[in-house]
């Protein structure tokens, strides 16, 4: 595949993953949306069948990698590392536009949301509680980017590590199955994975496994103009980026060591 169409496929499909997995916790978070409160079930489905239906869409440009992590895994895998940059750029332009396109689909829910009084006051004394000189993160920011519940670094890391291998791992070894890594079965069995990490990996920091998924959208929450938008904790911005390279690069070693 040339360089153009790996750009394309990914910009295209990182794009649409973007737009499916931002737009079901827009709808789920934000209080004047038909979906508020859905809940975590709503979340992990609508991720999942965001990376089924990205992944559908460019699957014949660019082999929908959509993830820096799965496009280290598979360099490593391969022993290719040319056609690297190209996917990255394409994953983080695709998660830029994907998430602009969500606040586009959510625009007066946002405005609405967060000049509702009770999220303006939370904000409000969020702030009287942070350290002087910064802003705690925003009431919409989880719809960009994630976060963790219990903020401990290494533990952070070391979640997104460990769900990243298992989603890497598992689209590897899709390979070792004759067929299936090109076939509808497999995307949507890479759906369903992604669907099971949210489910039993998810909980402590939101499972990113996709520095792209996460980088992207929080530049464009930190420059969209959303009032009492609050910060975008780039404090914390390193641990899904760093967590998920990781996870990408010991699935690759552990295809390596197992199965070549």
């Amino acid at each position: 595949m040339s360089n153009a169409d790996i750009l394309t496929g990914e910009v295209i499909g990182t794009a649409v993953l973007i737009l499916l997995g931002g737009g079901v916790v827009a709808g789920v978070v934000l209080k004047r949306s038909k979906a508020f409160n859905a809940g975590w079930l709503a979340i992990t489905f609508g991720w999942g069948i965001g990376v089924l239906t990205g992944a559908y869409i460019s699957t014949t440009l660019s082999g929908a990698h959509l993830n820096p992590a799965v496009t280290v895994g598979i360099a490593i895998k391969e022993g290719a590392w040319d056609k690297v940059p190209f996917y990255f750029l394409g994953q983080m332009i695709g998660a830029i536009i994907g998430a602009t396109l969500v606040y586009v689909a959510y625009y007066g829910h946002f405005l609405a949301h967060l000049n509702d009084p009770e999220t303006v006051k939370a904000q409000q004394e969020a702030q009287k509680n942070a350290p002087a000189g910064t802003t705690p993160p925003g009431p919409v920011l989880g719809v960009f980017s994630t976060g963790p519940e219990i903020r401990n670094p290494v533990q952070n890391v070391a979640t997104e590590t460990i769900a990243t291998t298992v989603l890497v791992l598992a689209i590897l070894a899709l390979n070792l199955t004759e067929g299936l890594a090109v076939s509808g079965t497999g995307v949507l069995m890479v759906a369903l994975v992604v669907v099971g990490i949210g489910l039993s990996l998810g909980g402590p920091t939101g499972y990113a496994i996709n520095p792209a998924r996460d980088l992207g959208p929080r530049i464009v929450h930190a420059v969209l103009p959303l009032p009492n938008k609050g910060g975008s904790d780039w404090s914390y911005a390193w641990v899904p980026v760093v967590g998920p390279l990781l996870g990408g690069a010991i699935a690759g070693g552990i295809y390596q060591l197992a199965f070549a």
